[in-house]
């Protein structure tokens, strides 16, 4: 009963308003079918559609790639490892609104931000810009951001792979002449296809609804060319006070979290039963 009303019953509430053009600017909330759905390919919503789908795909990718660098590094009998674990870590429980103004003024423009400090000098004052006023680099901006903060979650996860890898398994390839690269491609990565599947599932999932680093950063700018579903949302809700438009694109961005997590749990759990 408690789920009922704390999770279902507002879910289809807000799936009803989705179909209305309930407003701000109006009393009256009347059912408007699909209008509010065909506006999501036209326009900011399209592109904001799309821009969520490249963030996702290029944050699941580098965050995975640098987590399970990191985590074979770390993994060694390095000296202070133990310290650096806790560093990587650290950003995982900083508030996302936190980092995202923290790299708000490391990326500020000249003058001011300490990347731009930092080029001047050490001489690139020809590479100073304005970060986050230039819609490539501010993009750029808002990527870095995300994968600096989750890749200590992704690396925590891999080392728990690792390290629960037989040393055994690891000593008998090496005995029978298995060089590194062969012993993590044969042996060590089969054994982690658990830990790939999680990384890759929360890497997306994080990804498609990121919204505090964008708001944090860029609110969306310059010109909307960071605007993704999420930030959207707010907007579309709080802003603009189109409220019919904002469940639905709401509805939209869970409905499709859900298709691809669906869709690439599959895929994964096939292949660690394949690996």
């Amino acid at each position: 009963m408690f789920y009922l009303y704390v999770v279902v019953v507002p879910s289809a509430r807000g799936i009803y308003m989705s179909f209305t053009d309930w407003s701000a600017y109006s009393t009256s909330r009347d059912f408007v079918g699909l209008d509010n759905y065909r506006t999501i390919l036209d326009g900011t919503s399209g592109d904001a559609l799309v821009r969520t789908v490249v963030i996702a795909a290029v944050t699941m990718v580098i965050q995975n790639m640098a987590g399970l660098l990191l985590a074979l590094v770390l993994n060694t009998r390095l000296r202070g490892r133990n310290m650096l674990r806790t560093l990587i870590f650290a950003p995982v429980i900083v508030s996302p609104l936190v980092c995202g103004y923290l790299f708000k003024y490391i990326f500020a423009p000249p003058g001011i931000g300490a990347a731009n400090d930092f080029l001047g000098a050490v001489g690139l004052d020809g590479f100073q810009r304005a970060w986050l006023g230039e819609p490539g680099s501010a993009l750029t901006v808002v990527i870095i951001v995300i994968c600096w903060q989750f890749v200590g979650i992704s690396m925590v996860v891999y080392l728990a792979g690792l390290q629960s890898v037989p040393a055994e398994i690891l000593e008998a390839a090496a005995i029978d002449g298995a060089g590194a690269m062969r012993r993590f491609w044969y042996v060590v990565r089969p054994l982690l296809a658990p830990a790939i599947t999680i990384n890759l599932m929360l890497s997306l999932i994080g990804g498609l609804k990121v919204f505090d680093q964008i708001y944090a950063t860029t609110q969306g700018g310059p010109a909307g060319q960071t605007e993704t579903i999420s930030t959207l949302i707010y907007k579309q809700f709080s802003t603009l006070g189109a409220y019919g438009q904002s469940a639905a694109l709401a509805v939209t961005l869970a409905i499709g979290v859900a298709v691809l997590s669906l869709l690439q749990f599959v895929v994964l759990r096939r292949q660690e039963r394949n690996a």
